[in-house]
């Protein structure tokens, strides 16, 4: 724990990138200068706009739009020390996180990212997916005192903090861990995925992992569905998908049963079934009667709308969260931690929508306890690994409150 770290480079210019940025923003007067990089710097320059028109900026500060090909480690680098930044947020895409990370570590900076690193040519990894990327610079981050905070979204991420927080202080030995991921807002399009498509379609054609009875197992997309009572947003079907934070989450805690539930109407399951039986969904190149080559999965993003776009028009709320259950001094025990978020209400204030301020906001959390010393650790964590309670606390305070509802009912998270 040295001094206070400053200054923040984001990477990314995407619809999340703007929620961290409007949010850094907010908190400048203890973040410092805000830095937004991405290929395209216009992009960034938008960001900036849009964080000038709301008034945003909570004192006045640096405000700046880089270029960066962040595929280059050597770039990002160059970056880093050219701005003087010490917390670098990745928001860009998946393909990006280990090149940013080795630059954190070669930087001596913190890092975080709000996914597990992706490799473009590959669909679906053999778990635990962090083991076969982030988890293998745990040691050298221990070595140079850098700190890297994984995954630290909200899904992965908060709901990794809900999960510490119900193991801490409600269900001592948990059986079973199970996120719950419900977007019931429309945004009015005929179909469109809410962030990246090729990210978001790549989830769901590999095979589903989840880790019951001690062991990885694996089903299909759509293979296992079940209906949830939830709060706010009522009865909904959600189905069994591969995700981030069970990888992590696992590793924490072997003896539980960790699952990962997305909701999904049956219009996109629908869409999504065509898209991928005619092969639309392939990441392979096909070529054309013209000879022309394309990637199909790429042209399938082509011809979507951008997530970004649907953010004006998104109605309705969102309820993402952590159930588990288990015993507590040999009594059954159960608590479900959650987040209710609003489309509009995220729209009015940052420009996006609540996926991205749902993914958005927790970062800036993260930047803010990095920043004060309270989780600036020195090393490579997942989010369950650190104390949940000054983390949810920030967040009832800068838009995502937690609730918490057990045998005695529904109440506020307080701290």
């Amino acid at each position: 724990m040295g001094e206070m770290k400053r200054n923040i480079l984001i990477i990314g210019a995407g619809g999340v990138a703007q929620v961290v940025a409007h949010k850094c923003a907010q908190n400048n007067d203890l973040l410092g200068d805000i830095h937004i990089a991405s290929r395209t710097k216009s992009k960034c320059e938008r960001i900036i706009e849009s964080i000038r028109e709301k008034g945003s900026l909570k004192v006045d500060g640096v405000l700046e739009a880089h270029a960066l090909n962040a595929m280059e480690t050597s770039e990002v680098v160059s970056l880093i020390k050219q701005t003087g930044v010490q917390i670098v947020i990745n928001v860009g895409s998946a393909f990006v996180n280990m090149y940013v990370l080795d630059a954190c570590l070669e930087a001596g900076v913190a890092y975080m990212d709000t996914a597990i690193h992706e490799d473009p040519a590959k669909i679906c990894e053999t778990p635990p997916w962090y083991g076969n990327y982030e988890w293998k610079r745990r040691e050298a981050c221990a070595e140079k005192g850098v700190t890297a905070i994984l995954g630290v979204g909200f899904d992965p991420g908060v709901v990794n903090a809900y999960a510490k927080l119900a193991i801490d202080d409600y269900v001592k030995e948990p059986a079973s861990i199970d996120i719950v991921d419900i977007n019931a807002g429309s945004h009015g399009r005929w179909f469109s995925t809410n962030f990246d498509p090729e990210i978001n379609f790549r989830e769901f054609t590999g095979t589903v992992y989840s880790w019951q009875q001690g062991a990885w197992q694996e089903n299909k997309m759509f293979e296992v569905g079940t209906e949830w009572e939830l709060p706010v947003v009522g009865t909904q079907k959600a189905y069994l998908t591969g995700h981030d934070e069970v990888h992590s989450l696992s590793a924490n805690y072997p003896q539980a049963d960790v699952r990962f539930w997305m909701g999904f109407g049956d219009h996109y399951i629908n869409v999504f079934t065509v898209l991928n039986n005619l092969g639309l969904l392939s990441e392979k190149p096909v070529t054309t009667a013209e000879g022309l080559e394309v990637v199909p999965l790429k042209l399938v993003k082509a011809v979507l709308p951008d997530p970004s776009s649907l953010a004006p028009d998104y109605e309705g709320k969102t309820c993402i969260g952590t159930l588990v259950k288990g015993k507590t001094d040999g009594k059954d025990a159960e608590v479900f931690i959650f987040n209710v978020a609003d489309h509009k209400d995220a729209y009015n204030e940052v420009g996006s929508q609540g996926i991205s301020y749902t993914a958005g906001v927790p970062p800036v959390a993260a930047a803010m306890l990095i920043a004060d010393g309270t989780w600036d650790v020195g090393t490579m964590k997942n989010v369950e690994e650190l104390d949940p309670k000054p983390f949810l606390a920030i967040l009832n305070r800068i838009g995502l409150p937690t609730e918490i509802q057990d045998a005695n009912g529904i109440r506020p998270f307080t701290g």
